[in-house]
């Protein structure tokens, strides 16, 4: 029962943050690295593919897929927060420290997903 509250949250929280991606486009847009082509089509395509992930956690029929592809959106958007930490690298303030902590709980998060969506071995 704690994995399935803890997927059900996982999941809302992913839509949350998908939706925050149209609402603050502009954070996302300072932390995009600069090799990466057509920035704000791809912020538009990560929030669109957080709440696909998201949903995908809240349906028990597609619980499985949308771990597997909320492990492999997190390590899409990775090179994302690791140009958050290169930015900050300047002025080593709060935020940098604090994007420091985001990468280490982004590895979190994929490990997390991962247990929370293994299939449940039944004890005979």
């Amino acid at each position: 029962m704690k994995r399935h509250i803890a997927t059900i949250v996982f999941g809302i929280l992913l839509i949350v943050a998908g939706l925050n991606h149209f609402v603050n486009g502009d954070f996302y847009l300072k932390i995009m690295p600069p090799y990466l082509p057509k920035p704000e089509l791809l912020i538009v395509l990560s929030g669109i593919a957080e709440i696909i992930c998201g949903l995908a956690l809240l349906i028990k029929k597609t619980r499985r897929l949308g771990g597997w592809l909320t492990i492999l959106l997190l390590i899409a958007v990775f090179p994302a927060n690791v140009q958050m930490t290169i930015n900050g690298m300047d002025n080593r303030n709060l935020l940098y420290y604090l994007s420091i902590g985001r990468l280490i709980v982004q590895i979190l998060l994929i490990w997390w997903i991962f247990v929370l969506t293994k299939p449940v071995k039944i004890k005979s």
